[in-house]
């Protein structure tokens, strides 16, 4: 029987929270032209102007939520793939990241000496984005080619869908409605709102707003990013039973001077707290191990927000990291993948 490896693959991390390991990291990111999708002679000029200050203010926020083993997000990332590998009777289970150690390239290099021929591709995005999904899948399918390795991708597509998927979420919120929040805030990672109109098929779809997006087509759906956060939202909402005042949607992570979608997650805490939501639940579901901008962005900087804006009690629920629930639902969502 023909062995499939699977791939786990995430964003990545600087390899230390020093500010020269930093401006690195962030030089590499930045530089993906899936990420700054601007022309490369003004995306090196941007892209140095942001690197002049960026890294020392980047670098202390990665400091406060460094652990003793390294990058959270790497260190959760290397548990689900320890966590998935018993559950995997196809082959090697492997991790990697986009930018910064370990990466694809080293990770399907290991995968080809280990004489496989066969790779599950999971990139650990469940929703849709150029700026995630496709430079993964390229950057993979760039070093098959170049370095002429003898290996084949099954890319596991955005899995918001999947059933699997909403019922490990809806796991990880269930604990908390049991101690009286007033609110739920779904806080998804933004983007340009131009990288969501080259990404739409029918051209106008997205120029109408969040509301046209929280009714999508199905053509439509399977490439908008906001639509799926939307999608996502409902799935759990649904699950838990949850009341239409008791929930909202925001956007974070903005970066630069384009417009992104909307509402802003800052604007949203303080909007919250003006009308009188004392004790407020966050979650960000287009992680699925918690990094920098969950332990940092929220959990750090957003806590101090709605608490300075007279909150009383806020609570950053973890991300699905190695949960038991989520452990399962990647070897069943990869598991699609591989013929019977």
């Amino acid at each position: 029987m023909t062995r499939r490896a699977l791939l786990l693959v995430n964003l990545g991390s600087p390899a230390s929270p020093q500010v020269a390991d930093v401006r690195r990291y962030l030089n590499e990111f930045l530089m993906d032209p899936y990420v700054i999708d601007l022309p490369w002679p003004v995306r090196r000029l941007l892209v140095s102007l942001i690197l002049i200050k960026r890294p020392e203010a980047s670098a202390h926020a990665y400091q406060s939520i460094w652990w003793p083993q390294g990058s959270p997000l790497i260190e959760l990332t290397r548990r689900l793939q320890q966590a998935v590998l018993p559950q995997w009777s196809h082959g090697p289970v492997e991790m990697a990241m986009r930018y910064g150690e370990p990466s694809i390239a080293s990770a399907l290099r290991r995968l080809a000496e280990q004489k496989v021929r066969e790779v599950v591709f999971m990139p650990l995005y469940p929703q849709f984005a150029d700026s995630t999904v496709t430079t993964c899948v390229e950057e993979a399918k760039r070093i098959i080619v170049e370095q002429g390795l003898p290996l084949s991708l099954q890319v596991v597509p955005p899995f918001y869908a999947q059933p699997a998927y909403g019922k490990a979420l809806a796991a990880t919120v269930k604990p908390y409605l049991q101690d009286n929040f007033d609110h739920l805030l779904f806080s998804y990672h933004g983007l340009p709102e131009r990288h969501l109109h080259k990404a739409d098929p029918s051209k106008n779809h997205c120029l109408r707003g969040a509301d046209c997006c929280q009714q999508a087509s199905g053509a439509v759906l399977e490439n908008c990013y906001r639509a799926q956060c939307y999608a996502t939202t409902q799935t759990v909402v649904n699950q838990l039973g949850l009341s239409d005042d008791f929930y909202s949607v925001a956007f974070q992570s903005r970066l630069g001077r384009a417009k992104w979608i909307e509402p802003y997650t800052e604007e949203s805490i303080d909007a919250l707290a003006a009308r009188g939501v004392k004790r407020l639940l966050v979650m960000c579901p287009a992680f699925v191990a918690d990094c920098l901008e969950t332990l940092e962005e929220i959990g750090d900087r957003a806590r101090e927000q709605f608490l300075a804006a007279g909150g009383e009690a806020f609570e950053l629920i973890p991300c699905l990291n190695d949960h038991p629930t989520w452990v399962e639902a990647v070897v069943k969502i990869a598991g699609y993948r591989v013929e019977p």
